[in-house]
């Protein structure tokens, strides 16, 4: 994929988010209250009523995200809007800890709901667990991470980034910029899809790559240590950072170590866009998670309702999108309001 029809792709994006948000009203995001106040807070933000009046289903979604991901914050609240498009009693749980996420799958199982949408970013303690479910004849779909093992657990779909494909338009973008040495800085160890992404960089970069493992937790060590690689090395020109919480912290990190590296970043919030108007950040790479979670709470209605299946048994792509400081005004409404 060149970077160049990436860009062009993402501005057309922009305008299709556009109508989107003169079509459909927005639900908050938040990452606590319960049940009730959640589907509340939805259900106002969408008028007060389900689009459709088909039987109430109950669908969980269950991912590997921490306390405060905004990331996922804006997954979920693509999912609760969908939801109250559907008339779907939507549930959502979360855990960092792979073991405890697959424990959150299984007490879903045991709550017979309808449906499950669950990420696999440390499959091997997942699969089991998606197996129990299909076997239990809840259909699942697989979202954001573990698109190439999702089909074998029994999923129905994956939606989310091919993540290799992402990393492969990150070195395109490099080389593009004339950029001899980079630095991934992988902030989960065991997460495959941050591994894919720093691989696919290396595939298509004319210059090297060297992955650097941090602890994604604390970010002031993660600072510390990006300074002291860009310190140790002057040759680095790029740093590639794996979210977006993590690309304020590296253009800190060059700053302190007099660095005149790029720095690039996947994902977006409000301080990444601030960063691609005041050059501090060179580009990003969007994967769309608003839209991850609605397409996944949809799919499955569709399943439930209607035996229908997008993507024909193949993951369902919502990017990767290379976004540039051109894109940054359009993109500010957006992130603004939690949706991109």
């Amino acid at each position: 994929m060149q970077a160049k029809s990436a860009r062009a792709r993402a501005r057309t994006a922009v305008a299709v988010a556009g109508l989107l948000a003169l079509a459909v009203p927005l639900a908050g995001c938040s990452s606590t209250g319960g049940k009730r106040a959640e589907e509340e807070r939805a259900r106002a933000a969408a008028g007060g009523r389900a689009a459709v009046d088909t039987p109430r289903w109950t669908f969980a979604m269950v991912t590997h995200s921490g306390e405060g991901d905004t990331f996922w914050d804006i997954v979920r609240s693509g999912a609760e809007q969908a939801a109250v498009k559907d008339n779907i009693e939507f549930l959502y749980s979360h855990d960092e800890e792979a073991g405890q996420q697959a424990e959150l799958v299984q007490a879903r199982i045991d709550q017979d709901v309808d449906g499950l949408v669950v990420s696999l970013a440390k499959p091997d303690a997942m699969e089991a667990v998606v197996r129990r479910a299909v076997e239990a004849g809840i259909p699942v779909v697989t979202v954001n991470s573990g698109q190439d093992l999702s089909k074998g657990f029994g999923a129905l779909a994956h939606i989310g980034q091919d993540e290799t494909t992402a990393g492969r338009a990150v070195g395109e973008e490099l080389n593009e910029r004339g950029r001899t040495k980079a630095v991934c800085v992988l902030h989960e160890q065991g997460n495959i899809g941050h591994e894919e992404r720093c691989d696919g960089v290396r595939e298509t970069f004319d210059g090297t790559v060297e992955n650097l493992y941090v602890e994604g937790t604390d970010m002031p060590s993660v600072q510390s240590s990006l300074e002291a690689e860009l310190q140790a090395d002057t040759a680095v020109d790029a740093v590639v950072a794996l979210g977006a919480p993590f690309a304020a912290t590296a253009v800190r990190a060059a700053d302190q170590a007099g660095s005149d590296a790029e720095i690039a970043t996947f994902d977006l919030n409000p301080a990444v866009v601030a960063g691609l108007r005041d050059g501090g950040i060179a580009f990003a790479v969007d994967q769309q998670p608003y839209l991850q979670g609605y397409q996944a709470v949809d799919l499955l209605w569709l399943y439930r309702y209607n035996a229908t299946m997008l993507g024909g048994g193949q993951p369902v792509l919502t990017g990767p999108q290379i976004l540039t400081r051109e894109d940054a005004d359009a993109l500010a409404e957006y992130t603004a309001r939690g949706t991109r």
